[in-house]
């Protein structure tokens, strides 16, 4: 029995925990107690940064910045979904329609059943290497933490986080608690961004089976061999009818998640490019100073899952791109010569819908694909290359 479900049960409990997920109870006590966690952290980032703020203490400034702008990333991801709920209720909706669509058997179901396995394979995989980057990212910190002496105040205390708390943390205790808020904080910041990446490409590979079941509708197309049977079910105008249909619903569902994550891209490139140059002046900064392995690996780790993320955002915008093409493909390969005249006029009407792609942008303002991916990527090592040769 195949399981009907376009999101797993991963990205299903964190998109509860977050209070996404239709139906849940109390709401609005999951968004306060995020937006109270994200702003007492940022509060206390903001404090270090007006505490500590001297020329010579340049990298843990800039150490500070990039986490700071973590959670700030964290915050408008999370408030611009609450503001777009109502459409991701909407997209759930039309997901669960296509499932109902499907025949026990057939291209419908082995389509959407095949992309909903593949999601879910991946989307589990971006959870799982978000947990594993993190937990790389704070094991030195804890190894660090297991000798350290709180009561002497002369020496900085090695916490995940570059933050001035309002409180002096003379006792194990406190160290401690302090250590287990960030280590929480982290957690919380690290799976967030797998969450949005895994539920973005789960809804793309969702689009792109209702395409793949498009596309071999397409090819079953043929007057001769449709005027061949005498079930009115089977005539050429119900066939064209349901083809129509389906194209009208994937241009709509993927323009409601365009919709839903256009301004969340944008928050996503504009803080990861300043993300990345931060993290590229701290590996070239740390270079020759005595715990430059620990630092440079640290800040590497953070550069590829911030790499990565924008990785998961152009490839979804180029997977749907290049499966929007193939939809006037299948078009145009089809029996159309076998047709008559009136009736390729409609598969003509889909050939013109087909060449204004279907794509997404980050606020409307840059087309998400690789070669969009492949420019930042080149910016961010002239960036370091800039750095290095300072050095």
């Amino acid at each position: 029995m195949t399981s009907r479900r376009t999101i797993n049960r991963t990205v299903q409990l964190m998109l509860i925990m977050f209070g996404y997920w239709p139906g849940i109870s109390c709401v609005v006590l999951y968004r306060v107690f995020w937006m109270i966690m994200v702003g007492i952290t940022e509060f206390c980032h903001c404090h270090y940064l007006v505490v500590h703020f001297r020329f010579h203490n340049l990298f843990d400034l800039m150490d500070c910045l990039t986490s700071s702008l973590a959670f700030i990333k964290l915050f408008s991801k999370l408030f611009i979904f609450w503001l777009k709920q109502r459409k991701f209720f909407e997209i759930l909706t039309m997901t669960a329609e296509d499932w109902n669509d499907c025949d026990n058997t057939g291209v419908e179901l082995r389509e959407t059943a095949k992309k909903a396995k593949l999601s879910s394979r991946i989307g589990n995989g971006i959870i799982i290497l978000q947990t594993m980057a993190t937990l790389a990212y704070v094991i030195g910190i804890f190894q660090a933490s297991i000798d350290v002496d709180v009561t002497d105040q002369t020496v900085e205390l090695p916490l995940i986080f570059k933050m001035e708390y309002p409180f002096v943390i003379d006792t194990q205790r406190k160290y401690r608690l302090v250590l287990a808020t960030q280590f929480f904080s982290v957690v919380v910041c690290s799976w967030s961004a797998g969450l949005f990446n895994a539920l973005f490409l789960t809804l793309t590979l969702h689009v792109g089976s209702q395409i793949n079941i498009l596309i071999c509708w397409l090819g079953e197309v043929g007057s001769k061999d449709i005027e061949k049977t005498h079930d009115r079910h089977d005539s050429f105008v119900t066939v064209i009818t349901k083809i129509v249909r389906k194209h009208q619903k994937i241009i709509y569902l993927s323009e409601n998640i365009e919709n839903l994550y256009s301004y969340i891209a944008l928050v996503q490139f504009v803080s990861n490019t300043v993300m990345i140059c931060s993290l590229g002046f701290l590996v070239v900064t740390a270079i020759g100073s005595p715990d430059a392995s620990e630092q440079i690996t640290r800040s590497l780790l953070f550069y590829v899952v911030t790499s990565l993320e924008a990785f998961v955002f152009c490839f979804a915008g180029e997977y749907l791109s290049n499966k929007s093409k193939a939809i006037g493909n299948a078009a145009y390969n089809s029996a159309w010569y076998d047709m008559k005249a009136k009736d390729r006029r409609v598969l003509l009407f889909i050939i013109l819908r087909s060449q204004r792609q279907l794509q997404f942008t980050a606020g409307k303002m840059a087309v998400l694909s690789l070669e969009y991916f492949t420019t930042i990527m080149k910016a961010s090592g002239s960036y370091l290359s800039v750095l290095l040769a300072m050095k």
